[in-house]
């Protein structure tokens, strides 16, 4: 059992180029790449400085009406963000977790709200696209406003809807542990290059490793719950260090330890698992 357990492990371990093995499966992994990744920012963040000029923002003629003055701009940073952004992705205009911070995204998101309901375009909000959100939107909930993962949640696979399911979508890269059609806690995940892809379909917990190594990369697997033929959801430091940067061997890398040890704990053998668009 345990020399069939250590050949399923084979191909599971983080891949550091992002674009998978180059190999068969000769038991030695693929180099690093020495070149830093190319960070592309998944939510707004603080810029590394200050932009003399704010994103969308206009000048203001020297004669006529001034502009409003704006209550949220570029560099903003409080609670009022947060809700404005949550309440901007009750409507699809902005598509991760809100963060608090007023950037180039949250900019983006308000002009296009903006342009939809006819107002001036100028990616910052004065108290006329304030109260214009408010009254199209509702006050965002505890999980909107700091949700449990930064993607937002898929539709469930209509065969997650029963029993105690793994329930996995490529399409929003998120993990639901969801129990007869509730869902009880969720994390963002990521998968297989395309050489290397993660399978689709309906599976089951196989056996469950809290302490695996990988016997082909000699790479950590912790709380690792294998499901088809050595693929697994383990959670992976790489994915934890370089995001979405980087790519599995196949696996379902998790990158929050500490939900995964909780949801590890709660998984039994035999449960379903469903990987999913």
């Amino acid at each position: 059992m345990a020399a069939a357990a250590a050949a399923l492990a084979a191909g599971c371990t983080p891949d550091a180029s992002g674009t998978g093995p180059t190999g068969t499966g000769t038991g030695t992994a693929p180099a690093p790449s020495s070149a830093a990744p190319s960070a592309t920012p998944t939510t707004d963040a603080k810029p590394p400085s200050p932009s003399s000029t704010a994103p969308g923002s206009t000048a203001t003629p020297s004669t006529g009406t001034p502009a409003p003055k704006p209550l949220m701009g570029d560099g903003d940073e409080n609670e009022q963000v947060r809700e404005l952004q949550a309440r901007l992705r009750q409507l699809d205009f902005f598509d991760r977790a809100p963060t608090g911070f007023y950037g180039t995204m949250t900019a983006g998101a308000v002009r296009k709200f903006q342009a939809r309901r006819g107002l001036p375009e100028t990616g910052s909000v004065d108290e006329k696209t304030w109260q214009t959100l408010l009254s199209v939107t509702r006050k965002p909930t505890a999980d909107e406003l700091k949700p449990a993962t930064t993607n937002k949640l898929d539709t469930p696979d209509p065969r997650c809807m029963t029993g105690r399911v793994l329930c996995i979508s490529k399409e929003s890269r998120t993990l639901a542990w969801m129990i007869d059609g509730k869902v009880v806690s969720s994390m963002d995940v990521r998968f297989g290059s395309e050489n290397t892809p993660t399978r689709e379909g309906l599976f089951k917990v196989e056996w469950k490793a809290k302490d695996w190594t990988s016997t082909i990369y000699h790479t950590p697997m912790p709380y690792a719950m294998f499901f088809s033929r050595g693929q697994a959801v383990h959670y992976s430091a790489d994915f934890a260090a370089r995001g979405y940067a980087g790519a599995s061997h196949g696996c379902v890398n998790v990158r929050d330890r500490a939900k995964l040890s909780a949801l590890f704990d709660q998984v039994k053998v035999g449960d379903k698992v469903v990987v999913h668009w």
